[in-house]
């Protein structure tokens, strides 16, 4: 039985985001789990665009981004189901900071988009495909 569902999110893309974000929901509520919702801002501070912006650029982002991630869980879950949600924005790389986030929350269940693979990518977006490959829990693709 799943305990906790993460679902990880991008929300600068909420269209193709939101059957993510409902498929989890719905499968939380088959079995009575606790969701998660993580964004992960990027770390700008460790390439040379970091030498151009201050900290309270990053603070800026991750406010504004947990300020995006609540409307959209809000908008497409209802507010009753988002009152339940734990919401959760970090500051890294994408593929690490979901892994980490589940771990930390013991997740049972990770449910991520994959957008339409390019050649290169073949099945799966790097991020992706990384989750899939090093994640400890189960993880459910929604394409």
């Amino acid at each position: 039985m799943t305990k906790t569902i993460l679902c990880a999110v991008d929300i600068n893309r909420p269209v193709e985001d939101r059957k993510v974000l409902e498929r989890a929901a719905q499968l939380a509520d088959m079995d009575s789990a606790q969701l998660d919702i993580v964004t992960v801002v990027p770390d700008f501070g460790a390439n040379i665009v970091g030498v151009y912006l201050q900290d309270h650029h990053v603070t800026t982002a991750q406010d504004k981004a947990k300020e995006l991630l609540n409307e959209f869980c809000e908008e497409t879950l209802g507010a009753d189901v988002n009152a339940k949600t734990r919401h959760v924005v970090a500051i890294g790389s994408v593929y690490e900071k979901v892994l980490q986030t589940a771990e930390l929350n013991k997740a049972d269940l990770i449910v991520i988009g994959a957008h339409r693979p390019d050649l290169k990518d073949y099945l799966l977006g790097p991020n992706a495909a990384r989750i899939v490959r090093h994640s400890d829990a189960s993880v459910y693709v929604v394409r």
